[in-house]
């Protein structure tokens, strides 16, 4: 079995080659569900390193699969392909060609170094069994993970275990760092429409109020978590955005309010649930207006697995050093849609560095770092290799 610097020396043979993908996949981003051109290039790349290639999983999904020997065990790699509606304002040559889109979270990063490790994987095929390339569309709050897992992702590809990867601004580059168990915020979106009946401004006595509704509802909703919720549990609740009315002399006869909710518990989603609707309802009936409420979960909380915890970042510390690797990052209160496919497969999700100097993800100056790139495509060879030896006595 290869020894992990020399994976890798390996990768970065090709380093140019990924950077040229990688920046091409930047210069055209494709929002969420609509990766068409992405995931053809995704495709045609794996099918050049003569890797078996399934489109259209979950709409624009690909999974590329790669078989050496006769072991029986199979693991998934994930990554993400889809860009977010911001409009980009770096000035490197690569920037987006496409107006109000970018890649602002590092997917193209992502996408580049699951493929990085495809082709090394596909050359070497220092292991035995089956890897699953999985390339998901609709990361950004679109289903992307679910619309795969219902298109029988799992059935049509099993694995033993799944793992997948996201950059760190901030952290050096070539550092990784994990959070076992709860890792991620599981999150869901709300809208709240409050309906009551329009007057003129002059006459508030002939109305009933949605604005002023609204404003009660959204002070009473902090109520949710800090008397509903344990202390011992994080729950976020965020009243967003306010839209009602469209003059200055009009009572309007409805408000819509809208907002997020992050938990790390699925139960404790349900209760914050349970507390939004009746808060909502009953402090808008007092009112004597009507309130609506559409609750959507958009993420599960992520959970990583103890042993795939402990695989990944192994195969990390064999690739940079023990000193390197953080195993007990704090958990986030930020989401990640492959948590649904860990509720489905034990996995685990690791962050590595996009370098100190890094804009933050979902900002309009966030470039993916290049210099990241064989860090995570030679961690998803590496583990690959140690999870399914070649040979079972090897060290």
């Amino acid at each position: 079995m290869p020894a992990a610097p020399a994976v890798l020396d390996r990768i970065r043979k090709f380093h140019a080659d990924l950077t040229e993908i990688r920046r091409d996949i930047h210069a055209n981003p494709e929002l969420g569900m609509e990766e068409h051109r992405t995931a053809e290039l995704v495709a045609k790349q794996l099918e050049a390193w003569g890797i078996e290639v399934h489109r259209g999983i979950g709409g624009t999904g690909v999974v590329g699969v790669l078989r050496s020997g006769n072991g029986p065990g199979s693991i998934g790699l994930r990554a993400d392909m889809d860009a977010l509606p911001i409009e980009e304002v770096n000035t490197v040559p690569y920037r987006s060609r496409n107006a109000g889109r970018m890649h602002a979270c590092g997917h193209d990063g992502h996408t580049t170094m699951l493929l990085g490790a495809a082709r090394y994987l596909a050359e070497t095929r220092a292991f035995n069994g089956t890897v699953n390339f999985i390339f998901q569309p609709g990361e950004e709050g679109m289903g992307g993970a679910l619309a795969m897992l219902q298109d029988g992702l799992f059935q049509r590809f099993p694995c033993d275990s799944i793992y997948g990867m996201h950059n760190r601004p901030g952290a050096p580059v070539g550092h990784f760092s994990i959070t076992p168990g709860a890792a991620m915020a599981g999150g869901a979106f709300f809208d709240i429409t409050v309906t009551g009946r329009g007057a003129h401004g002059a006459r508030p006595e002939a109305s009933i109020d949605p604005v002023l509704a609204a404003c009660y509802i959204g002070t009473a909703l902090q109520s949710v978590v800090s008397r509903n919720v344990p202390p011992s549990d994080m729950a976020v609740l965020s009243v967003t955005r306010i839209e009602a009315g469209d003059a200055y002399n009009v009572i309007p006869h409805s408000a819509k309010m809208s907002g997020t909710v992050r938990t790390m518990k699925r139960e404790t989603m349900s209760l914050v649930e349970e507390g939004l609707g009746r808060v909502a309802t009953n402090v808008a009936t007092g009112l004597g207006a009507a309130a609506a409420v559409d609750f959507r979960l958009i993420f599960a909380p992520l959970i990583n697995s103890r042993d795939a915890t402990v695989d990944i970042a192994d195969a990390a510390a064999e690739l940079v050093g023990e000193e390197r690797v953080d195993r007990h990052k704090a958990p986030a209160s930020a989401s990640e849609d492959f948590s649904f496919m860990l509720e489905q497969v034990p996995g685990a999700y690791i962050n590595l560095g996009n370098g100190e100097t890094s804009a933050p993800v979902h900002n309009h100056r966030f470039d993916f770092n290049d210099e990241t790139t064989p860090f995570g495509a030679a961690l998803f060879a590496r583990l690959v290799e140690r999870k399914l030896m070649r040979d079972p006595g090897a060290a």
